[in-house]
């Protein structure tokens, strides 16, 4: 009986202890957010997966014509525009009829040749227009083909020792955005610019859709070497100081709840950050809102003990541990002689000195019951 008793106190203090020592690592790093929280930081995540990683130099490049792939039109007699097809950006195919010049020769009516397009292309000039005059060295229009661009990149010259020709580089346009294309380097341009302290690297580009233009700003990400199965996240998920990086992870059970992970980061290329440590294959990583969440505190939601006990359907300690059949029916006990328990209503410090006195005095007890059955079975 004294020792069912003591077992009792000690499960019910054993409870106390573990409603009042709740886990602020894990309470800290969990966030939980309400439907509308999740709207208002536009959270959006990725998961993480192992994959190809580049080492890449970053530079600023312009788009430029291919030189060589544009031609002129010109007549080789002399008379007057009678009809003009093209007008300036029109995409004109092989054998198209662009112009047709009345000859100044009589006859009724004067005699007339067509000017064709040589090649496929895009008509980047245009000094022709119905009824004006043409001579043999006027150039009336003049058509590019576009299929092939250059890309004229400005290389900081101590990155580019490691580049040569055939490199590949990511090229992302800011005025069309969407994916990388692909452009492979040509060559080096035949002067450095000594003021910028750059080279000049000419990337060659597919433009079969057309929408590239001469003049328009080009970031490349030239690859300079390649590292298979590693795993990264978006720049855009790491959070923290340069001796402290953290990402923000979704529980995998819990809805709208994120856990803070440290993680030890590697090398950053492209936009993407080599993660040594702290994340799993298949780990669902904040990319936007990452750096709200770190500003948005217990987020509204429910506490992790109430989210835990929805999710298990059964009940958890404040720190998100599974509550023991012994702690509940501690709990239990507690809660029927007190008449609603206050938990956590005393100080820690009294519970672990009431508790200290209250296993004293048991064991005392106990002491002194042994010693007197030992005397009494010494007399007989």
């Amino acid at each position: 009986m004294k020792i069912s008793t003591l077992a009792i106190f000690l499960s019910t203090t054993a409870f106390l202890l573990s409603e009042e020592a709740i886990d602020p690592e894990r309470a800290a790093n969990t966030i939980i957010l309400t439907d509308s929280g999740v709207k208002n930081l536009r959270i959006e995540t990725i998961e993480a997966e192992e994959r190809t990683f580049h080492k890449t130099v970053f530079a600023i490049g312009r788009v430029e014509d291919v030189p060589g792939r544009g031609y002129a039109v010109s007549s080789r007699i002399s008379g007057r525009a009678a009809r003009v097809t093209a007008r300036i950006g029109d995409q004109v195919t092989q054998g198209a009829i662009l112009v047709e010049v009345e000859s100044r020769q009589p006859g009724n009516p004067p005699p007339t040749i067509s000017l064709k397009a040589l090649r496929d292309g895009i008509v980047t000039e245009a000094n022709v227009i119905k009824g004006m005059p043409i001579n043999p060295d006027d150039a009336l229009l003049k058509i590019t083909d576009r299929s092939l661009m250059w890309v004229t990149a400005e290389i900081p010259e101590q990155r580019a020792a490691g580049i040569k020709a055939g490199t590949i580089a990511e090229v992302t346009f800011p005025a069309l955005g969407g994916a990388p294309i692909t452009a492979k380097l040509l060559r080096f341009g035949i002067e450095a610019d000594a003021s910028a302290g750059s080279v000049h690297g000419i990337f060659e580009i597919e433009n079969s859709t057309g929408r590239l233009s001469p003049g328009m700003r080009a970031e490349l990400n030239i690859i300079i070497s390649t590292r298979e199965e590693v795993m990264a996240v978006p720049e855009t998920a790491i959070q923290g100081d340069p001796s402290s990086r953290v990402v923000y992870v979704k529980d995998f059970e819990l809805e709208n709840s994120y856990v803070k992970a440290p993680v030890v980061v590697g090398d950053s290329s492209g936009g993407w950050v080599e993660i040594v440590e702290g994340l799993f294959p298949g780990d669902e990583v904040v990319t936007r809102g990452s750096y709200a969440l770190g500003y948005a505190g217990g987020g509204g939601g429910v506490s992790l003990k109430e989210a835990l006990d929805a999710a298990h359907g059964h009940e958890h300690n404040e720190d998100g541990s599974e509550m023991t059949p012994e702690q509940k029916a501690a709990e239990e006990q507690a809660h029927g002689e007190g008449g609603g328990h206050n938990r956590g209503g005393a100080p820690k410090w009294l519970i672990y000195y009431a508790a200290a006195i209250t296993l004293a005095f048991l064991i005392a007890i106990q002491q002194l019951l042994n010693k007197r059955r030992k005397e009494g079975q010494s007399h007989a």
